[in-house]
């Protein structure tokens, strides 16, 4: 589906996990494999560099072995039929040595681990731009003060800043669990047939070593052939991530409302518009990314129930991370890299947020009346006076401050100068600009311990 993919996959992400990378992955496996097996005396020096010039995606005939791999049941099996072909047409002692030792599942698993690791680190340097993208317009906007909504509605005054620094804190905490789970999901796979290495003997583990040194791997207590916990915990690391921009998307489409006005997504040419309403301007980039993670769930399902694999090698579960994980993956590189084109040209209109924050005339700020009052007349009263009072100027639309300073039990304990500033939003922000301090300076400091 290439006709979806600048939409949908637009990121770095998704060329690691095409064909001919998925191909190199397993093949750069098999280089090293023969490296490992003559560094420890099991095949030929000679082999070698015979062998590992064969490992390129491209002398395979990648058509014949996506045929050929629906009858054997897995990708490896033809790979390894065509690399020996390929090895033996340029030395047929050498083609006795390919595949050495290891299994089909090695090759695949192996090979999507290395595909791992350079998601990771494209991942990684997707996530630090988005960081300092986020970063900027923190510092921009941390006293443009808004409405803040709970169930949808008008809550207490909170700023833009605000808002957008708790997606920071966020990513900041994939940030950390990213360095987290490298040393544990990028682990070689290697255990022959069974998981016991008996074709190599008493070579067994200090090829393994080998191996693992040669692909920069770490090497596991045990063959995981049938324990996916790490491709679990990888998989969940990026349906994380998507959802933490997933709810950021979610909430910046709905301030795109038109009653709402308070956000708009970068302005181009064509974007966002109608085929038959020239005055549209759709939140297409938040439509991208909500796509997406609206997805991900339903592959994670996937992902959780391949869990369930059977003895020292799976039917149907292993087989089944074979597309979802990837895809996944792919699904959230688009979703990071959308989300970066967003908050590096989002449009904030800081007159409509003020604007917005009076059309109650005054509600928004019946919390900050109704403590200042309970100091005087006790909690309960207060609110029971003020919710009264609330009512009343929706009901007759009138400013809630007219009818403060009209109504005795308010207006004998507070003066109009004081109920004019309990009702400015400005003064009703608490803790805001500490908790925005507090992630800027994490940022700033976590920033540096990545570099």
């Amino acid at each position: 589906m290439t006709l979806f993919t600048p939409m949908l996959r637009n990121s770095p992400l998704s060329e690691i996990f095409s064909d001919e990378n998925t191909l190199q992955g397993m093949l750069d496996f098999e280089a090293a494999l023969a490296r490992a097996c003559a560094q420890c005396g099991e095949i030929p020096e000679s082999a070698v560099n015979v062998i590992s010039g064969q490992c390129q995606a491209t002398k395979l005939n990648s058509e014949a072995l996506a045929q050929a791999a629906a009858a054997a049941g897995n990708l490896a099996i033809p790979l390894v039929k065509q690399l020996t072909a390929n090895v033996k047409q340029q030395d047929e002692q050498a083609a006795r040595y390919v595949h050495w030792g290891a299994t089909s599942q090695d090759v695949i698993d192996t090979g999507l681990v290395l595909q791992l690791r350079q998601a990771f680190s494209a991942s990684e340097d997707l996530l630090e731009t988005l960081i300092g993208a986020l970063t900027e317009q923190i510092q921009q906007h941390q006293h443009s003060v808004m409405a803040g909504r709970t169930w949808m509605q008008h809550a207490l005054p909170i700023t833009f800043g605000l808002k957008l620094a708790g997606t920071l804190d966020a990513l900041l905490r994939w940030q950390q669990r990213l360095n987290e789970i490298k040393p544990r999901v990028l682990v070689l796979q290697f255990g022959g047939a069974a998981g016991t290495l008996a074709s190599l003997k008493e070579q067994g583990i200090p090829v393994a070593q080998a191996l693992a040194n040669a692909l920069d791997l770490h090497q596991s207590d045990t063959p995981w052939h049938s324990q996916r916990d790490r491709l679990l915990e990888a998989a969940a690391w990026f349906a994380g991530m998507a959802s933490t921009l997933g709810k950021f998307a979610n909430d910046f489409a709905l301030l795109m409302q038109t009653e709402v006005a308070e956000v708009g997504e970068p302005i181009a040419e064509g974007r966002g518009g109608s085929s038959t309403m020239p005055h549209k301007r759709n939140p297409v980039s938040c439509a991208a990314i909500l796509t997406a993670t609206t997805r991900i769930p339903g592959m994670m399902a996937t992902i959780y129930a391949s869990q369930n694999q059977q003895h020292e090698r799976a039917l149907g579960g292993w087989q089944a991370e074979w597309e979802t994980l990837p895809q996944l993956i792919m699904l959230t590189g688009g979703v990071m890299q959308t989300s970066l084109d967003l908050m590096r040209g989002m449009q904030i209109n800081t007159a409509k947020m003020r604007t917005n924050l009076d059309i109650t005339h005054g509600l928004i700020m019946a919390e900050s009346v109704t403590l200042a009052l309970a100091k005087s007349i006790g909690k309960q009263a207060a609110h029971h006076l003020v919710e009264q009072l609330c009512h009343r100027a929706l009901d007759e639309n009138q400013p809630l401050a007219t009818l403060l300073a009209q109504h005795p039990d308010v207006s004998t304990h507070l003066s109009s100068t004081q109920i004019e500033h309990l009702l400015d939003p400005q003064q009703a922000l608490g803790s805001n600009d500490t908790f925005i301090s507090q992630v800027l300076v994490r940022a700033a400091q976590q920033t540096r311990r990545v570099k």
